[in-house]
């Protein structure tokens, strides 16, 4: 079985092309930075790894993904190889993705990129907490309301 599930950041915007012909098929092409979950020095390190999709998960990440974004993907590893203008031979390893998600919320992955060197706009200031004080998830429901519900 030839499966990969990775989470990571796109290192870069994707970059998109279009097939030829009267049907033009979507491709997408961006690398993720994928922490490493062991490491014997306390170092961060990160495997950056080749992902390609195809067709509506290609205009998916046309429209919505940036760099600094985090997504689960999942596909299939392919290898290849071929030999470069100097001769030698190179191989070359990628993931076609069938599935890519947001691995965070809009205001995570926006927060995260304000941190990335002020490249991109921080998020929003919090608004005010409509639960209540105590913020236990519950609103606060002003006396005498019952009455003015349509249902009981």
């Amino acid at each position: 079985m030839n499966r990969v599930v990775l989470m990571g950041r796109l290192t870069r915007d994707p970059e998109i092309r279009y097939s030829n012909g009267e049907n033009a098929l979507a491709i997408a092409r961006f690398t993720l930075a994928v922490d490493r979950r062991f490491n014997r020095k306390d170092d961060q390190t990160a495997d950056f790894i080749t992902c390609k999709a195809f067709g509506k998960q290609a205009e998916f990440a046309e429209r919505f993904l940036r760099q600094g974004i985090k997504v689960a993907a999942s596909g299939r590893i392919e290898t290849g190889s071929y030999t470069n203008r100097d001769g030698q031979k190179v191989y070359t390893t990628e993931v076609i993705l069938d599935e890519i998600e947001f691995a965070e919320s809009k205001a995570a992955s926006e927060a995260n990129r304000g941190s990335m060197g002020g490249a991109y706009q921080s998020a929003p200031a919090p608004m005010p907490n409509p639960m209540g004080a105590a913020g236990d998830g519950f609103m606060n429901i002003p006396d005498g309301i019952d009455e003015e519900l349509p249902f009981n």
